[in-house]
């Protein structure tokens, strides 16, 4: 990286506009915290929710899913069901260089509760706001907090650019706006 990762970081969001909107530094006074932290950034997640319900039956199938699988849901407060899961998105909109990885991890907080945010890639060249399967691996009710922090994501950059990229694959979920689910 040359920079200090932190620093790094903030290079590549002010001068490439690679996270929208950006916390330049650390927030945590009275929230789980979101920002640039030590060699990463801890994205928030949006209000915007798809929680998993078994009202109608419905087989959780990735080739062919059903919308009849979750319930649409917005507000500053999600509750998880009991061994459950929901998908939701980040607040921030990430635009990944071509020669950077990153790997997306959930926060200690949520895990301490039980609650567990799958590991992804961002593969080079992905852009998009990130869909986040969050699971409730608790016999309780969970919840999340919309605005805040829910996971980090940590930069890898690579000396030379990739030969192909997911732009190039003209990846599924490029681009993506909202809370998607599985695609074929």
């Amino acid at each position: 990286m040359g920079l200090k990762p932190d620093h790094w970081i903030r290079r590549m969001a002010l001068e490439y506009a690679m996270i929208e909107p950006f916390a330049e530094n650390q927030v945590r006074d009275g929230v789980i915290s979101y920002g640039v932290s030590s060699y990463g950034y801890d994205m928030r997640v949006a209000d915007e929710f798809k929680i998993f319900t078994n009202v109608y039956s419905a087989v959780v199938d990735p080739k062919s899913f059903s919308p009849q699988s979750f319930v649409d849901f917005k507000g500053e407060v999600c509750i998880i069901p009991p061994n459950s899961f929901v998908l939701a998105r980040s607040m921030e909109y990430f635009r990944i260089p071509r020669n950077v990885l990153t790997i997306c991890v959930g926060k200690s907080t949520y895990a301490r509760c039980g609650l567990i945010v799958n590991i992804t890639p961002f593969e080079p060249a992905w852009e998009g706001y990130v869909t986040l399967e969050i699971s409730n691996t608790t016999p309780l009710p969970a919840k999340i907090y919309a605005n805040e922090g829910i996971a980090q994501v940590l930069f890898f950059e690579a000396d030379e650019e990739c030969e192909t990229s997911y732009a190039d694959k003209k990846g599924k979920y490029q681009g993506q706006t909202g809370v998607t689910p599985p695609k074929l």
